[in-house]
């Protein structure tokens, strides 16, 4: 396998990737650290959850339009064109925190949201144009591992300067807060610049394209819909692979919606840079997970560590409201995290590695649809049993039933696998496991 960095624009590519996340969670961790600091317990959940929601519709209702541009225009161009979009709204952002308009800044998330809609299908796309099926597991990991560092860096950056920024004295109001530190968005505006600016490094590396055109019509009768959700599900390995990412980033978005609120209510902690560091060390946790994941899945996708992330995730969710240490938590997070990259790099490599190149597209949005619908709902399922008054240690045990049946759904679909794998640690102690020809295995039947 050749150096994957050697490749030509694997570093630029990698580099918008980086961006694109640090800039859009920038925005959303300014506006939930402004929820966090004037909101409590289920107001603050339910806020939490709202935010959150706005950053996942747009993946819902433009599974469509979405796939289909990364199909039928060149991947690179429609980043490209993503940036510039991202860059007229993050100078709309910073004007609303300059003069306090916290609620114009609240919805101007859903704006955000939109452009990265628009942008995954074509990212991951490129992806595979640019590093072919070989190397499909490893750039997963590097992509994996390179948004998640980019999430660090925004939580950390963007909740320190937060902090640094808000006055001594107690504010009332979201609005005193943005207009606090509105300098911080300058550094979105920059990003978005300097995003733009690299797309541009970005060479075609188009094979096939769709030579059709899009009807409006047909999106809102709900064709195309009913015609991708078709196209995915049809391969079963995809298919299964999609519900399995999407049941875990569900549950992530519910823990990163009730988390906050858990633990100022329990544990007493109200500084947003301790909140924020806690889950930022699952990000910590899911990069390791990937490298350990790519590692395992050199030359080939091992499939037998999908068990094994499944049945950690669910120990983590059940440990968190059993935990009244902030160490063991952070610890719990980690680990958390781990089980996570050992799940979804696997996955996300199946599904491209089934994908044919003219449908990649199509199959991306369909995936990313599919997460989405379901982290939305089970937000929305979050605020249901909030205004019921339900505490958040119960909304932690009903996610870690969802976890064990998941986990328990895994070993019976897969259990050759994950003897197999363990099969192999033993056996890699002596020998050395080596699998070449993958690019021969047809994608498709």
């Amino acid at each position: 396998m050749i150096d994957i960095f050697k490749i030509k624009g694997f570093l630029p590519y990698i580099l918008v990737v980086f961006i694109n996340a640090f800039t859009d969670l920038g925005h959303k961790i300014i506006i939930q650290n402004s929820v966090f600091k004037v909101y409590d317990g289920n107001e603050q959940i339910i806020l939490t959850a709202i935010v959150n929601g706005f950053m996942l519709l747009p993946f819902v209702l433009l599974f469509s339009p979405s796939g289909f541009i990364s199909d039928r225009y060149k991947k690179h161009k429609v980043m490209r064109i993503s940036a510039m979009f991202a860059v007229l709204v993050t100078i709309l952002i910073t004007i609303s925190y300059h003069l306090g308009l916290f609620w114009v800044a609240f919805f101007l998330t859903l704006a955000l949201s939109i452009q990265s809609a628009i942008y995954s299908p074509a990212k991951y796309g490129y992806m595979k144009e640019l590093v072919g099926n070989q190397n499909i597991a490893s750039a997963n990991a590097i992509v994996q591992s390179t948004t998640i560092v980019a999430i660090l860096c925004g939580i950390f950056l963007y909740s320190i300067g937060f902090e640094y920024l808000l006055p001594n004295a107690l504010l009332s109001s979201s609005q005193e807060i943005l207009k606090h530190i509105s300098p911080l968005g300058y550094l979105l505006v920059l990003g978005s610049l300097l995003e733009l600016r690299l797309t541009y490094l970005l060479e075609d590396k188009s094979t096939e394209l769709l030579h059709k055109r899009f009807s409006l019509k047909e999106y809102f009768r709900g064709g195309y819909l009913r015609k991708n959700i078709k196209l995915i599900s049809t391969n079963k390995t995809i298919w299964l692979c999609i519900v399995g990412l999407s049941i875990f980033w569900g549950l992530s978005q519910v823990v990163l919606a009730v988390f906050p609120a858990y633990i100022k209510e329990n544990l007493g902690v109200s500084n947003v840079i301790i909140v924020q560091g806690l889950m930022a060390l699952s990000a910590i946790g899911i990069i390791i997970g990937s490298v350990i994941a790519s590692k395992i899945s050199k030359h080939y996708i091992e499939t037998g560590i999908i068990p094994l992330g499944a049945i950690g995730i669910f120990v983590t969710i059940l440990l968190i409201p059993m935990i009244d240490s902030l160490i063991l938590s952070g610890v719990n997070f980690f680990f958390f995290g781990i089980f996570g990259g050992l799940l979804i790099v696997p996955l996300n490599s199946l599904i491209q590695f089934n994908s044919s190149a003219k449908r990649l597209g199509v199959v991306l949005a369909g995936n990313n649809f599919m997460q989405n619908i379901v982290m939305v709902s089970f937000l929305i399922a979050t605020v249901f049993i909030t205004l019921f008054k339900i505490d958040s240690k119960i909304i932690f045990y009903i996610l870690s039933l969802i976890a064990f049946a998941s986990a328990i759904y895994t070993i019976v679909k897969l259990p050759q696998s994950m003897i197999k794998f363990f099969i192999s640690v033993v056996l890699s102690v002596k020998y050395k496991l080596t699998v070449i020809g993958i690019d021969n295995i047809p994608q498709t039947k």
